[in-house]
């Protein structure tokens, strides 16, 4: 009985650290700040700034907060989910001058979306943070229908979009009964305690 009540008292203490994140991960924490402002480490920060609140929004999400959704007209988490990968892909094409075709999602585990969608937005901000002003000017978005824009729409649409979305998460499933970590500061960036 002894050793049933330790390994139960271990696996517990597993599942709080695995739900707690781990140090290592993309956005565990936000990344020191760069030494010196420029247009590119400014841009780089919201696009981290996105990585921190996107890692703890994600983490630790259940299969009944993935499907919730708290109406018929609303999205569901996951939904909301897919539709940052997307934002984010753009992100990512812009920044490596490529047109966004797409993403396909079709199949791929809520898992592996969080994955695709923090190591994107780590990759951006460490290109967004070597670049110059010229730089961000070869950034534009472009679509695969030929429509393009320059990288301050970047800035107001996608980005924007997807920290709106982020907060989104936030909310549903605070309202689905699993709040997120709340030793986390968005403003230092920083796990508390």
């Amino acid at each position: 009985m002894k050793s049933i009540c330790s390994t139960a008292l271990f696996i517990t203490l597993l599942g709080s650290v695995i739900g707690q994140g781990n140090r290592n991960d993309h956005y565990y924490e936000i990344p020191d700040s760069p030494k010196k402002y420029t247009a590119g480490t400014v841009a780089a920060r919201v696009v981290d700034g996105l990585g921190f609140r996107y890692y703890w929004a994600t983490e630790g999400l259940r299969a009944e907060d993935l499907a919730f959704k708290p109406s018929e007209e609303a999205r569901t988490i996951e939904e909301t989910i897919n539709h940052i990968v997307v934002l984010v892909g753009i992100l990512s094409n812009a920044v490596d001058q490529k047109p966004f075709n797409g993403i396909d999602i079709e199949g791929m585990s809520y898992e592996d979306k969080r994955k695709l969608t923090l190591s994107s937005i780590r990759m951006s901000s460490e290109r967004l943070k070597e670049s110059t002003p010229d730089d961000l000017m070869k950034y534009d978005m472009i679509f695969s229908s030929g429509t393009e824009y320059p990288f301050w729409n970047l800035l107001n649409g996608p980005i924007a979009d997807a920290i709106n979305h982020v907060g989104q998460i936030i909310s549903l499933r605070r309202t689905n009964g699993n709040p997120y970590n709340q030793n986390i500061s968005v403003l230092s960036g920083k796990v508390k305690g």
